[in-house]
């Protein structure tokens, strides 16, 4: 029998709550097509984690760029280029990869 303590609000299961927030989504922009998802996990299970890492780095591979969405001081939308999976921050919930600009 599980141990009510630790249930929370969300369900059965000690970490129903922290996990919610550790998941994480990489995107691809594709031009017409909206985002495209490429691989999504918990970023605290080592299987996970390993899957992110590997289409993390195929993705610069193909010469994609990261980026990860983050709020501005003033409450607008900007972005943080990533170049290494470690830099990106804990709380991030998506990573966006898209083309580098063509013509530049």
């Amino acid at each position: 029998m599980p141990d009510p303590s630790t249930r929370s609000a969300s369900g059965p299961g000690p970490t129903a709550a922290s996990s919610h927030n550790r998941r994480m989504k990489l995107v691809r922009m594709m031009p017409g097509k909206g985002d495209v998802l490429l691989a999504e996990g918990d970023r605290e299970v080592a299987e996970d984690e390993e899957r992110l890492v590997e289409e993390f780095r195929r993705q610069l591979d193909l010469g994609m760029w990261a980026a990860v969405p983050v709020e501005g001081r003033d409450g607008r939308r900007e972005a943080t280029m990533v170049r290494d999976f470690a830099e990106i921050p804990d709380h991030t919930d998506r990573v966006i990869f898209f083309p580098p600009a063509a013509g530049g």
